[in-house]
């Protein structure tokens, strides 16, 4: 049997088979998130992917699937590799809470998507906040950083979209943001993990300093449809 940990391996798998299993999309044994949500697939099994992603591909025409290099036809292509360190919480963080940290609410949700897809475009979609829960700092009613949830299995729930405005970077808000993100997932007896490009060394110093551990290496495939 699988250990828990062992699921962080698969993470878009377990997840959409657990917690998120209302937004799967299912191919046979690989599964992908609705579109309308987040544009991530994982698989159980290799030789299924060639088929599902074509599939997947006629709903979303660019998107990634998680884990080893998967199987894809000529309709498709790899734009590129993204290899990211997967790294875990192993408990709670301790830091004051100076700034005011509201919930997302409807009406923040263009805002929300603005901002993160001004720093980190091609994820975020209209939806994924449905997926979890988001907090924001707003400065003179401008949302100025945020951090949230993404994938969610029973015992793990991933944080995403730790988004801080380029004009005011370097002021705590992201520390801030993330310690009041994790904390609240410790007290629902989850687990927070995230996911940081290899090279975005500025993050992952943050990260360690907060106390994520770094746990394995994981790649993300973006394919594009080719028109």
């Amino acid at each position: 049997m699988i250990t828990e940990e062992k699921k962080l391996d698969n993470p878009v798998w377990y997840s959409l088979s657990e917690s998120h299993s209302n937004f799967a999309i299912l191919f046979d044994q690989v599964k992908f998130y609705n579109p309308k949500y987040c544009p991530f697939g994982g698989y159980n099994d290799l030789s299924e992917t060639l088929v599902a992603n074509e599939k997947y591909s006629k709903m979303i025409s660019n998107f990634y699937v998680v884990g080893n290099k998967p199987n894809f036809n000529k309709s498709l292509k790899i734009n590129k590799k993204l290899i990211c360190n997967q790294m875990v919480l192993t408990d709670f963080i301790n830091i004051e809470i100076t700034e005011t940290i509201i919930e997302l609410q409807a009406k923040h949700k263009k805002d929300l998507f603005d901002l993160v897809n001004l720093v980190q475009p091609g994820y975020f979609k209209e939806e994924t906040p449905e997926l979890g829960s988001y907090y924001e700092i707003y400065k003179n009613e401008k949302l100025i950083a945020v951090t949230g949830e993404r994938m969610k299995m029973n015992l793990y729930t991933e944080i995403s979209a730790i988004v801080t405005h380029p004009s005011y970077i370097g002021k705590g808000y992201a520390k801030q943001l993330i310690a009041y993100t994790t904390n609240k997932i410790f007290r629902e007896n989850k687990i927070p993990y995230l996911h940081v490009a290899e090279n975005n060394s500025g993050a992952i110093n943050l990260y360690e300093k907060l106390g994520f551990i770094m746990r394995r290496k994981i790649s993300f495939w973006n394919l594009v449809k080719i028109t």
